[in-house]
């Protein structure tokens, strides 16, 4: 199968910088891929799993927040407000993050408070269910 050069950059870090063959990112209407030599666009990354094959066959896995994605010159360039590896995820400190954003949610704020929010919540339960997910296949 043919490849492409990947590149996934959150804020604070390169997390991924090479070859990849495919690359599945959540959006807002389901998931997108992109394989070698797509047809340039961008879409909107939602929080939600990120998983790519190497071009060595190996499968990796990450838990995305917001962002975009942008294919080009047979380049995928994902960039991110965050991402972390299932076991770079503190499930604790998920749940408690998930908590938080359930009674902000419940209490009457702004709009803009209300959508942040909303992101909190749904990347605290992208992180809870990925390190669940992969727990189950340990």
């Amino acid at each position: 199968m043919a490849a492409f050069h990947l590149r996934i950059v959150s804020s604070n870090r390169v997390f991924y910088d090479g070859r990849a063959q495919i690359v599945i990112v959540p959006e807002l209407d389901g998931e997108c891929a992109f394989m070698a030599n797509h047809e340039n666009m961008v879409v909107a990354v939602q929080p939600g799993e990120i998983r790519f094959q190497k071009e060595d066959g190996s499968w990796q896995y990450a838990v995305a927040g917001t962002g975009f994605a942008e294919a080009a010159n047979n380049r995928v360039t994902i960039l991110l407000d965050a991402v972390e590896r299932p076991d770079e995820i503190d499930e604790v400190r998920a749940q408690a993050a998930l908590e938080r954003a359930q009674e902000e949610l419940r209490q009457k704020r702004s709009i803009q408070e209300y959508r942040i929010s909303q992101a909190a919540l749904a990347r605290a339960v992208s992180r809870i269910r990925e390190k669940q997910k992969r727990m189950i296949n340990l």
